[in-house]
Formats: structure tokens, sequence, C-alpha cells
């Protein structure tokens, strides 16, 4: 072995077990720092496959190169006093995450809007990783071949030994993808969960540097940046312009915000798009696709009713379903949230009726269990910006259909509309149109909702009509007159999704970024036309 590293034999790694336990808290700290990178762009750029797809792939890309570069210099310098500082560097690139990650996303988002095109969230989320996790987790695939060239001392054991090695870069690699999930980030959040595992890589340069007696300045200096990065992460905010924000915490699937305005409280899974929760403070309807969607219930018939029965499959903090109590106080009202979190919010800020039942559960599996018959399902199942593909299938609106009553009716919110040929909406009301008889749609004005109605049988729109509500709901017989109003029977199409083949992240992904687009156009033009100072003139 090189002589450099035979004078350290003094040093703790005179035991193989610290270099395996290198090994094996690198590999927990790569899975960890890869979860909780999905959690940081989630709130920014929403939790779909492809986001994971783009982080998966910048982590592959680290590693190789990782891989590659700490082979050759492990060869030319096998000193261990490099490796344990790019472990001591890297542990204080991941601290800052916390602190700097978020105005990074934001500035990169800012200028590729006037950079790009098309597909401006996918390249967001590409260079964000590219610039905030490439070089930590380049460092960490340095590890691996580092420590073979130290641990290997002949070829006689050589098999024995990488293969130690392997495993327990395996078997942390395993704890550190359930550690974060399950325990630090719903318990203490995503910025916390980047500091645990950063300061375990600095605990192991520590001691390293210690037993050695040397860089000790240095590490002296890691620590207090990993100090000043840590007692950031208490003030740390994921919409940082955000002032006095109710409630601001992360469960296991979402981001979550809550946010008070003068007439209502507002509860938001994702930093820059959409109101997943309203409540208005004056109990009047809110002015968005919850008051149109209350024509399901009196299309399927509820006001005439003994005990009719409706359920909600994305209850969210229960707007609907509190409308649904207000107008129709006879029904039975249940919902389903796969969040318990959100459902907590509900009741602490929402003021969520208790008569209310809420199953915590994913609304497929639900149904799946479920054998009770309704006669209002509402679909409003979003994870954070995007429709999880298994609640939007053929196979999923059969499900509904076979829940609902003889004369029952779903009612699916479906918010990213377009005029695009081929887009998420056309194929969700053909798929719910090739299951049920009567489709109708409706706009939302002044949003980009249009809610679908699908009734089981012929007849529904003909009950929009204030003779069917109680006496005293003029509010809500105006309401229905609107909708009737804008109703119109759906034609269906050629476009299908089934459990099979369901691309809704990437005709999600296609919508957001037109809307994005449309919103940013007037301001590319100033850019264009009088540079960076006209625009702030106008900002």
């Amino acid at each position: 072995m090189d002589g450099d590293f035979q004078m350290k034999t003094g040093t703790i790694l005179k035991n193989k077990y610290y270099l395996y336990l290198t090994e094996f808290f690198a590999g927990m700290s790569v899975m960890a720092v890869e979860l909780a990178a999905s959690r940081l762009l989630a709130p920014y750029f929403s939790s779909s496959q492809i986001v994971y797809t783009i982080i998966i792939g910048t982590v592959m890309i680290a590693m190789a190169l990782g891989n590659i570069w700490g082979g050759r210099t492990a060869d030319k310098n096998p000193n261990p006093d490099r490796l344990y500082a790019r472990l001591m560097i890297s542990a204080v690139w991941i601290a800052a995450i916390p602190l700097v990650g978020k105005y990074i996303i934001i500035g990169i988002s800012a200028l590729l809007v006037f950079a790009v095109n098309s597909n401006l969230l996918i390249w967001a989320a590409f260079f964000t990783c590219m610039v905030i996790f490439v070089f930590p987790l380049f460092l960490l695939g340095t590890v691996t071949p580092s420590l073979v060239k130290y641990t290997v001392d002949s070829l006689d054991d050589s098999g024995k030994v990488v293969g130690t090695l392997g495993a327990f870069n395996t078997i942390g690699s395993i704890i550190g993808t359930f550690l974060p999930t399950f325990v630090t980030i719903p318990a203490v959040g995503t910025s916390v969960t980047f500091l645990i595992f950063s300061g375990i890589l600095l605990l192991l340069g520590l001691v390293y540097f210690i037993s050695a007696k040397t860089r000790l300045v240095k590490s002296v200096v890691c620590v207090l940046l990993f100090a000043g990065c840590s007692v950031s992460a208490f003030f740390d905010s994921f919409a940082f312009w955000e002032k006095d924000l109710l409630y601001e915490g992360e469960s296991i699937y979402n981001y979550l915000q809550v946010k008070e305005t003068d007439d209502s409280v507002i509860l938001s899974t994702n930093v820059l798009f959409g109101v997943q929760s309203i409540m208005k403070k004056d109990e009047s309807l809110t002015g968005m696709y919850y008051d149109y969607a209350l024509a399901a219930p009196v299309m399927a018939g509820v006001p005439e009713k003994e005990a009719p029965k409706i359920l909600i499959l994305g209850m969210g903090t229960g707007t609907f379903a509190t409308q649904c109590g207000r107008y129709f106080s006879h029904a039975a009202v249940e919902g389903v949230e796969i969040d318990q979190k959100i459902t907590d919010l509900a009741g602490t800020y929402f003021a969520l009726p208790q008569t209310v039942k809420v199953a915590t559960y994913d609304g497929r599996a639900y149904l799946n269990v479920d054998r009770e018959k309704y006669d209002v399902i509402m679909v409003d199942a979003y994870q954070d910006i995007t429709i999880p593909f298994q609640m939007s299938s053929k196979e999923f609106f059969t499900m509904v259909r076979d829940h609902l009553t003889e004369d029952g009716v779903m009612v699916v919110n479906m918010n990213m509309h377009t005029e695009k040929e081929g887009n998420i909406n056309q194929y969700l009301s053909d798929t719910i149109a090739s299951v049920f008889p009567e489709v109708y749609t409706v706009e939302v004005p002044h949003t980009t909702n249009r809610e679908l109605f699908a009734c089981v049988k012929e007849g529904g729109p003909e009950r929009l009509d204030r003779s069917a509500l109680e006496p005293g709901q003029g509010e809500l017989g105006a309401m229905m007159e609107k909708v009737a109003g804008g109703l119109s029977t759906y034609e269906r199409g050629s476009y299908l999704l089934t459990d099979d083949k369901a691309p809704v992240e990437l005709l999600g992904m296609s919508v957001i970024d037109e809307l994005i687009q449309n919103e940013v156009g007037y301001y590319r033009e100033i850019f264009e036309e009088e540079g960076v100072s006209g625009l702030l003139d106008r900002l």
C-alpha cells in the first residue's frame, strides 16, 4: 500500500471497520439527499414522475463522474486526507442547500422564462438539479473507489473486501431510503433532513482528522459553516416571499401552506401554483369551481331524496364537503384524503364539520374495499399540480360508475384548460365518456378549471331548476342557473387513458408550460424590446 497511507496506520483507519462505516454512511447520505431533493423541488416543480426522473438521472450522472475521478485520484495519490476532506466539503454544501436552494430555484426559473420557449418546468428542474446537487454527490461518488484503494491489502482477499464495501453501501442506501420518507421529513421537515445527513458526513471527517491530528483549522471552519447553515434552517420558508402564513409544513406526501386573506383561508400544496382548498369566512360561495360542482347533487336529485350519500375523493380540507353540508344538510357526506396532515389542518383552520367522515386512504384503493353506493362522487384528486395516473384511467372511472346509484352523478374537476389538440382534458373527457352514457361540461369563468358531470342515466341537467331547491337557497339557485346556462353535452372522441397507458404527467406538464408561457408573454416582449431596464420599470 502507498507510503502516505502507511504513515497514517496509527490513525483510526488502522481499523478497517471505520472505512466500512464511511462507505455505509456515504451510501445512506446519497439516498437521503436524493429523497430530500424531491421534496425540495416538489413545491416549485411538482412531485411528478418527470421530476423524479430528472433527480435520479442527475444523481446517476454525479455518481458516475465521481466514481471515475475518485478512482483515478486514489491511484495517483491515495492519501485518505483527501477523501475525508471531500466528505466535509460535501457535508457543508448539503447543509447549505436549505439556505440557498430556494433562491437558486427561483433564480433559474426566472432566467429560463426568457430563454426557453417550451418545457420550461422540465428544463428548470434539470438545471436546478445540476447546480444544487451534482457537486456534493460527485464528491460522494469518489468514496467507493477511494475506499477500495485503502482497504484492499492484496489480491488474495480483494473480492471479499470489495464485496463487504458494497454490502455496507447497499445497507446504508436502504436505510437512507426509508429514514427520510417515514421518519425525518414528516417529523422535522426537508431542511433539517438535509442537515441531519450532512452532519453525519461532517462527523465522519471530524473523527478522522482529529485522530490523524491534521487539517484541524480547516475542520473548524467547516464546523462553523455547518453551524451557520443549521441556524438558518429554523428560519427557513419555501415561500420566502410570503409573510405571516398561518401554517407552513410538510407531510409524507405534500408541502403544506395555509394562508389567510381578509375574506378567506386558503390551503396550497405548491408554492407557485394553485389553491387546493378555500374557506370563505362569511360562508358564501367561493367563486371557484367548487360552486359549479354543487350542480352534481342537484342533477342527482339529492334535494328530493331521503338519505342521499355524497363521496369526495380528494377531500383536501373539505371545501366541497362543507358546501354540501350547508346546502344539502340531510345528505351524508364522506371524504377520502390520503394525507392525514391535510385532514388535521381541515379541523384546525377550515372549520370542517365533525359530521363529515374522512378516511385516510388513496381514493382508488378506498373504492376497491368500499361496498357503498353513492348519489354523488366527486373526483378532485391532485398530487400538487398533477393528476395521479391511477385515478384517471378507464378502469378507475368504471369503478366509480359501479359505486353510483342508478341516477348517480360523478363530478370531476379538470384544472388544466387549453385549446391544444390532444390535451389532458380531452383524454380525461373521452375516457370518462367511454364509461358513462351522458357527459356534460361547463367552463368556470376567469379560471383554468372545467367541471365535468358524468351521469349514469339521462335527465340530470333537467333538474337544474330553482324548484328543486329548498326555500331560502337563492344563492344556490342563481348558481344552478349559471351552470345550466353554460352546460354543454360532451361529444366523445378517440383519446383514452388506461391503467397500462396513462401519460398524465407529460400531458399535464405540457398544459402548465403553455399557461406559464401565456402569463409571461407580456414581460418577455418588454424584455426583448427594452431589455432588463425596461423590465424592471414594469415590475
